[in-house]
């Protein structure tokens, strides 16, 4: 239950079907690799591993991850179409079915790899059910984090040592949405922040931060 921020998180959300597992969460998964990236990707490379890898084409994994790559919601009734539509979109994706166990130990595993020729990221998400995931693993820059997994969770990047301002966004972060954790990560342009939140970002709260804090990165 300490995963769940909600009975909804629980009992699964309005979406396009079969599962909430291996739809709606692979929807999630997608729009988290996509607000990640900050831009359209020209290759996105997706390795499914354990359950992920068995079951992908029957419970409709690859276009709910194709979806969310185009920021749509688990209920859009494209999401059956995404594939088409992420290739009309110039964006080339291809699926692996990896072997062996998992690399952040969830049954339901994609590890997607983004990049455009200048930029290149990868994303490690899991399904924990009911259309929830989790993100334990982002790669850029030269630097693996593993990250504490559950949403929400904001990223924020300084590009420089002792920021001010890095001060100032856990305080309101802390007062707005409860702040759990906070992690530290070198990157080689400075330093990437991780903070665990407790309860969603209110909309007005989220675009003050965001235009305090440039680059900020809200995934929920």
């Amino acid at each position: 239950m300490a995963n769940y921020r909600s009975v909804f998180d629980i009992i699964g959300p309005v979406m396009v079907g079969p599962s909430s597992s291996h739809t709606a969460g692979a929807v999630a998964i997608g729009n988290a690799a996509r607000v990640i990236f900050q831009k359209t990707p020209k290759k996105v490379v997706v390795h499914y591993y354990e359950s992920f890898a068995k079951t992908h084409r029957g419970h409709g994994t690859d276009f709910a991850i194709a979806g969310g790559l185009l920021g749509m919601a688990p209920d859009d009734e494209r999401i059956p179409k995404a594939p088409e539509m992420v290739a009309k979109a110039g964006i080339k994706l291809r699926f692996v079915e990896e072997e062996g166990p998992s690399p952040i130990n969830h049954p339901n595993t994609a590890i997607i790899d983004l990049s455009d020729g200048e930029k290149q990221i990868t994303v490690g998400g899991c399904s924990i059910g009911g259309g929830t995931i989790e993100i334990r693993l982002i790669e850029l820059q030269g630097c693996k984090m593993n990250l504490t997994g559950p949403l929400p969770m904001v990223l924020y990047q300084s590009n420089e040592k002792n920021n001010p301002l890095v001060s100032q966004l856990n305080e309101l972060l802390d007062q707005e949405a409860g702040l759990q954790k906070l992690q530290k990560w070198p990157v080689a342009n400075g330093e990437l922040y991780e903070f665990d939140i407790e309860k969603y970002l209110a909309p007005d709260t989220l675009a003050l931060m965001q235009e305090k804090f440039k680059g900020i990165i809200y995934l929920k």
